[in-house]
């Protein structure tokens, strides 16, 4: 819940920024990379990601690392290119550690450039906290426009 509003921040931002929006939750079930093998089908273009997770443990949500370790699996066998060489932007909530960030930069280093600076937020997102997220999101869009 207080990841997801954030998310949902930065995909305002991204919107504001004329950005198409798909949101994806990981919790929801394992998210088939093969799917995906280039990132265009059946979504066009991906140009720009931004990945949120919450803190379990001053670690990444395990669907998150494991959808990016399907990636990278895929990556090395056979020659995927959907999250290389991509904009990128981060988003944490927290419950009082928030040390899960050093993970989140150390798994998503290999996607491309990291945009701005990463939103954390300790609990549900205050109203400052989710404008920092939108500004995240339009940042990261405004990155991609250029």
């Amino acid at each position: 819940m207080n990841t997801q509003a954030m998310a949902e921040a930065v995909a305002e931002g991204l919107r504001e920024a004329g950005r198409e929006v798909d949101l994806f939750d990981t919790n929801d079930g394992r998210f088939d990379v093969a799917q995906f093998p280039s990132y265009d089908c059946p979504l066009p273009g991906i140009y720009d990601v931004a990945f949120g997770s919450p803190d379990y443990c001053s670690y990444v949500a395990g669907n998150l690392k494991q959808f990016m370790d399907d990636h990278y699996i895929a990556d090395v066998r056979k020659g995927m290119q959907g999250l290389k060489d991509k904009p990128y932007a981060l988003f944490y909530s927290h419950g009082g550690g928030g040390r899960v960030i050093d993970a989140m930069k150390q798994i998503f280093r290999r996607v491309g450039t990291l945009i701005g600076e990463p939103v954390g937020s300790r609990g549900y997102p205050a109203p400052d906290v989710l404008g920092k997220c939108r500004a995240l999101g339009k940042m990261l869009g405004d990155a991609v426009s250029r």
